[in-house]
């Protein structure tokens, strides 16, 4: 039932050439309405890797958490989470980084792919601050390739329409997966519930 397609010029064929407008708006580094774009951003997913394999993992913040240092590179602070640093980590073995970002309400995503680096320098750190709390690292990229995607996916996935919200009791929760994965009692979802939305809420520096 599978027929693998690996030859790249069959698959070549299989679509149309890009047109000269989007091979054209692939930029080695920023413009002035790149900068625009990054100065509203709030969130962003980063792709790592390494020779075991790929990660994927979401960044968030207020406007402009991503900071533009020059037009060739721009830094964001890496803030707790799940202390799992896999990311972190991958730049270390691997420093190539992809970036995609996604601006609410709008039907555009940019992308940014370059090589990163994980720095601790105090006045860099000190430009990141947020509520007063510096991050122990940064992570700045050097920027290869910049370019806007398209939104047809956002449309696809109806994703800023209030209809395509998911109600929490549609899936398990947070303390239910715990209890399936640890066959805890069923009576401790309820409190990992508890702790775990005012982590994510509370606990964000």
């Amino acid at each position: 039932m599978s027929k693998q397609l690996t030859d790249i010029t069959q698959l070549a064929q299989m679509y149309d050439p890009p047109s000269e407008r989007i091979t054209s708006g692939v930029l080695s580094h920023l413009m002035p309405f790149h900068r625009h774009y990054l100065s509203v951003a709030t969130f962003f997913c980063v792709a790592t890797g390494n020779a075991d394999g790929l990660d994927a993992s979401p960044r968030g913040g207020p406007p402009g958490f991503v900071r533009v240092l020059d037009d060739k590179h721009i830094s964001f602070a890496d803030w707790p989470g799940n202390n799992r640093i896999a990311s972190l980590k991958n730049l270390v073995e691997d420093d190539r980084i992809g970036m995609l970002f996604l601006f609410p309400g709008l039907e555009v995503f940019m992308r940014i792919n370059g090589h990163a680096t994980i720095n601790t320098d105090e006045e860099l750190l000190g430009l990141l601050k947020e509520k007063d709390k510096q991050p122990k690292c940064a992570v700045v990229v050097r920027i290869d390739e910049v370019l806007f995607h398209c939104g047809k996916a956002i449309n696809r996935a109806q994703l800023w329409a209030e209809s395509s919200h998911i109600e929490r009791d549609q899936v398990p929760s947070p303390g239910q997966i715990v209890v399936a994965m640890t066959g805890a009692a069923t009576d401790m979802s309820r409190q990992v519930d508890e702790g775990y939305y005012k982590s994510i809420r509370n606990d964000l520096y």
